[in-house]
């Protein structure tokens, strides 16, 4: 929905501008939504503890927009002069952003709304954000936060408190770049627009949802987080659960951020893995990956990786089973699972419905649940039926009947940050949500960590442990 043009984001301050996150996804999700025309007039300024020169700075700028400045595509004559201008224009500052005052009296010479984006290790987020009062904030300011929020449920809260004393929670954007505008406009229209559906959307009707992303990635060079956080942590407790919320909420009055977001919090708050007095380990699985190959490329094992301490116990793929307390939801089970070095990539969410009460007799063949496959990135519709097959109609055949869902030609990065420079929170998780998100996790995290779920092992380019499945296995 649309805001307030008046306060729209005028500068784009990067905080960690110099760091791995700015070159590799959001400064190429800003030279796309430059490049497409639907942000003018913008100013970027980039800060960083790196001793880099101007020179330095302009270099990253011009290998992150190459893609955004390539002719056709999204890109506009109008868009393609105004990322030049942007990125002719832009700076690059040398800042210790921790320490007192310093970022404050930075900020005194941009111009404002500004959007402040710590593309930061959370503590240095934090400390940074400690080290800020409100009167160091230009009128508007938008405080943009990187997953994780926190570690735990305690210091999401700690967090919460702190970005509370400085900007309003509608000028605080957690981001969540999994959460692009087409994937959630995406299962809201399908959900809301389709009597059909939304009269079967509940456990009267609906047997378990699954939510699914696995990748044949493997770390990727990123074993200094990834090794300290694991699937759990970077999928399920972040964007999976967000996903589950959206899938699981009732229909909100309109689009607009506060009863969408809303209706959001009140899943997470019914939420919980397995039901009440259940042993977490029937709830929850845990596995890492072993040596095995992907393609033509070989992967070591897990363990073996640059970076990785073995002493971390991180799984590289994780299974939790949530169950929202609710009239609509109540037994029916949400099966969240990610999952690395995997040997097909499968990001999408699976709802099977309860078979039919009664096949009459004489038909032979398939009798397989009805199945709707919501595929993420990109965001397609498969609809698994039985139906008459033909020569003998006595015999029912599976039909999958598939549609292409609406998309942006952005990136993910660039359909979050157009939120933000719109002065639109929707598609940001509100600090609510991002606490009650750790509060479902904890208790499973803490099972594994006390070696109550035993970590078990699979084969790189294999589908997981032989006894994991999925539906449509």
């Amino acid at each position: 929905m649309e805001s307030d043009s008046s306060k729209r984001v005028k500068t784009l301050v990067i905080l960690g501008a110099s760091g791995d996150l700015t070159g590799r996804l959001l400064l190429p999700g800003v030279g796309r939504l430059i490049a497409s025309g639907r942000a003018p007039g913008l100013s970027l300024v980039g800060a960083g503890n790196d001793d880099w020169s101007q020179t330095q700075w302009q270099d990253r700028l011009q290998d992150s927009f190459s893609d955004a400045l390539e002719p056709g595509g999204l890109s506009t004559d109008t868009g393609i002069k105004d990322l030049n201008e942007l990125r002719t224009g832009s700076s690059y500052h040398q800042l210790d952003v921790t320490a007192k005052g310093v970022l404050g009296k930075f900020l005194k010479d941009i111009p404002g709304p500004v959007a402040l984006y710590f593309a930061l290790p959370p503590a240095i987020s934090q400390k940074a954000c400690e080290a800020l009062s409100p009167d160091d904030l230009p009128e508007g300011t938008r405080l943009v936060m990187e997953k994780p929020f926190g570690s735990s449920t305690e210091t999401a809260r700690a967090l919460n408190a702190t970005l509370a004393q400085l900007v309003p929670e509608d000028h605080i954007h957690r981001v969540d770049h999994f959460l692009g505008k087409s994937t959630v406009l995406n299962i809201m229209g399908l959900r809301f627009a389709n009597r059909l559906l939304e009269h079967s959307w509940s456990g009267a009707h609906i047997e378990k949802v699954e939510i699914i992303f696995d990748e044949p990635l493997t770390l990727e060079d990123r074993a200094r987080y990834y090794d300290h956080a694991g699937a759990g942590r970077d999928m399920i407790q972040s964007h999976l659960l967000q996903i589950m919320a959206i899938m699981a909420m009732e229909p909100p009055a309109t689009l607009g951020e506060q009863d969408v977001r809303t209706n959001i919090a009140t899943v997470l708050r019914a939420s919980s893995i397995g039901l009440n007095g259940s042993d977490l380990a029937d709830h929850s699985r845990r596995a890492r990956y072993t040596a095995g190959t992907i393609g033509e490329r070989k992967v070591p094992n897990y363990l073996d990786e640059p970076g990785v301490d073995p002493a971390n116990d991180t799984e590289t793929l994780a299974e939790v089973e949530v169950y929202v307390s609710n009239w609509r939801w109540a037994g029916v089970p949400f099966i969240l699972r990610s999952g690395k070095a995997l040997g097909r990539s499968r990001k999408e969410a699976v709802v099977t419905f309860k078979p039919v009460p009664h096949l009459p007799v004489g038909f032979k063949g398939a009798d397989s649940p009805t199945r709707l496959h919501i595929g993420f990135g990109p965001d397609t519709l498969v609809l698994d039926l039985d139906v008459n097959g033909p020569g003998d109609v006595f015999t029912l055949d599976r039909v999958n009947l598939q549609a292409e869902l609406g998309s942006d030609p952005l990136l993910p990065y660039g359909e979050v940050l157009e939120g933000i420079l719109r002065a639109d929170p929707l598609l940001s998780v509100r600090g609510d949500t991002a606490e009650e998100c750790w509060r479902i996790v904890e208790p499973a995290f803490a099972a594994w960590k006390a070696g109550t779920v035993p970590m078990e092992e699979y084969a790189s380019g294999s589908d997981g442990p032989a006894d994991w499945t999925t539906s449509n296995d």
